[in-house]
C-alpha cells in the first residue's frame, strides 16, 4: 500500500514539473534516474511520508549568473529552504576532472552564501543504509525547523528538553538514556517520551512482544 501511494505521488509530482520550467529543466527531468527516485523512495517518503513542496531538477542562478540544477529543492512555507542531492561514486568522484571537483566546490560554496541549506547522500548509502540516511534528514529537519508542535499544544520544558536530546542522538532514544541523560527516574522519563509519542512528535519503536524498545524522531511537516 505505502509503495502504491509512493508511486502514485511521485508520478504526480514528476508530471507536475515537466509542465513548468525550461527545455534544459525537462531535458533533465527525462534523465531522472534509479538514483533520484530512489533517495525520495527509501529516505524521504519513509521519514516524511509526503512529497509536498518537493521540486525535482530545480533551477538555480548562482553568484555569477549562470544556471545550475539541484536533484530536489524542498521550498515549504518555512523560515528555510532545502536542497537534496544523491551522488553515485564513479561519475561524481571517480571519474572527475580536478576542473569538475573544483567546480562543484564552488557550486556548494554559492549555494551556502545564498541562504540554502544542503544535503547530499551517497547512492550506494541510500540503497545499503537508508535507516542512517532518514535519520539525517529527519536531523536536518529538526535543527533548520521543518518539525513542529502540533498546533494549540506547547511543549513543556521537561519535553523541551526531550526533544533536543533527541535530535543529539540522531532521531532515536532509548528510555534508559533519556533517564540518564536528564537525571531523572525511568517513569519520568516514559512520562515525557509518552507526551511526545500522542503529540506526534517521536513515535515507539516495539518489539514483537509489545515492548517499547526505543523512542524515534517523527517529522511534522508544515502545511
Amino acid at each position: 500500500m505505502m509503495e502504491q501511494e509512493f508511486e502514485e505521488a511521485y508520478t504526480r509530482m514528476m508530471e507536475q514539473a515537466r509542465q513548468s520550467g525550461g527545455a534544459e529543466r525537462k531535458r533533465r527531468l527525462s534523465e531522472h534516474g534509479e538514483a533520484e527516485k530512489a533517495l525520495l523512495q527509501y529516505v524521504w517518503w519513509p521519514a516524511v511520508g509526503s512529497l509536498d513542496y518537493l521540486h525535482p531538477e530545480y533551477e538555480l542562478v548562482d553568484l555569477k549568473g549562470g544556471t545550475r540544477f539541484a536533484d530536489f529543492a524542498y521550498c515549504p512555507p518555512l523560515s528555510y529552504q532545502l536542497l537534496l542531492e544523491v551522488d553515485g561514486f564513479g561519475p561524481h568522484w571517480r571519474d572527475i576532472s580536478r576542473w569538475k571537483f573544483a567546480d562543484d566546490l564552488s557550486r556548494q560554496n554559492h549555494l551556502l552564501i545564498e541562504g540554502w541549506k544542503l544535503l547530499r547522500f551517497a547512492y550506494d548509502e541510500v540503497m545499503e543504509k537508508p535507516r542512517r540516511c532518514q535519520q539525517t534528514l529527519l536531523m536536518g529537519l529538526a535543527k533548520w525547523g521543518g518539525i513542529t508542535r502540533p498546533a494549540g499544544e506547547e511543549l513543556s520544558v521537561y519535553e523541551r528538553a526531550l526533544l533536543h536530546l533527541m535530535q543529539e542522538c540522531w532521531g532515536e532514544l532509548t528510555l534508559k538514556h533519556a533517564a540518564k541523560s536528564l537525571g531523572t527516574t525511568k517513569r519520568t522519563a516514559r512520562k515525557g517520551l509518552q507526551s511526545l509519542v500522542s503529540k506526534g512528535l517521536f513515535v515507539a519503536s516495539v518489539s514483537p512482544t509489545g515492548r517499547t524498545m526505543s523512542y524515534n524522531l517523527r517529522s511534522r511537516i508544515v502545511k
